[in-house]
């Protein structure tokens, strides 16, 4: 006999969260993802790193009246009862009193070392449901940034890569602003 596992709704799950279910001596990094809640694998070093990269380059690329910017930090998505973290998120420039929703989104990276499978198939999947339009990989194996646009039901119909040979990716949201790959890797 096989288990499932439990799902849970946005509101469950937030309100686990409001009462420390995840804090403590054995405090765990978990986000929910399609109604599951899955543990976040420990960030390393390279990662990190980019993160950080990544959140000076779009501080550096956007008007900040119009964009704020988000780092591993929630967004909520009803469609699908998920609440993942991204990396790092641009947004809508606008008081909120929530995680920003998919309307709100203009752009979307995931930085994926160990998680790059994860980052292809669940949360791809989510994100694309979820009608996320500028969904980006900065793959770390493959030094690569693969941009995904166009959702379509759990997928996306465009999928470009940049590699360091090549110019970089224009998020939909400022489309005069390049991310290097030459840069970033």
């Amino acid at each position: 006999m096989s288990t499932v596992p439990p799902t849970f709704t946005l509101e469950q799950y937030e309100h686990m969260v409001s009462c420390g279910a995840f804090d403590g001596a054995h405090r765990r990094r978990v986000e929910l993802l399609h109604g599951e809640i899955l543990e976040i694998t420990p960030v390393g070093f390279a990662h990190a790193n980019t993160v950080c990269r990544l959140v000076d380059w779009s501080y550096a690329s956007v008007d900040l009246t119009q964009v704020a910017i988000r780092s591993q930090t929630p967004i909520r998505i009803l469609v699908n009862q998920s609440e993942p973290e991204p990396d790092v998120v641009w947004v809508r420039n606008q008081p909120y009193t929530h995680h920003p929703n998919p309307s709100e989104v203009l752009l979307l990276i995931e930085v994926a070392d160990t998680s790059l499978a994860f980052d292809r198939g669940e949360k791809l999947s989510a994100y694309a449901q979820a009608g996320i339009a500028d969904y980006w990989i900065v793959n770390l194996k493959d030094s690569q940034v693969e941009v995904y646009r166009d959702p379509r039901g759990a997928d996306y119909r465009s999928k470009s890569i940049y590699r360091p040979s090549k110019p970089g990716p224009n998020p939909l949201a400022a489309p005069a602003v390049t991310l290097s790959p030459n840069w970033l890797f």
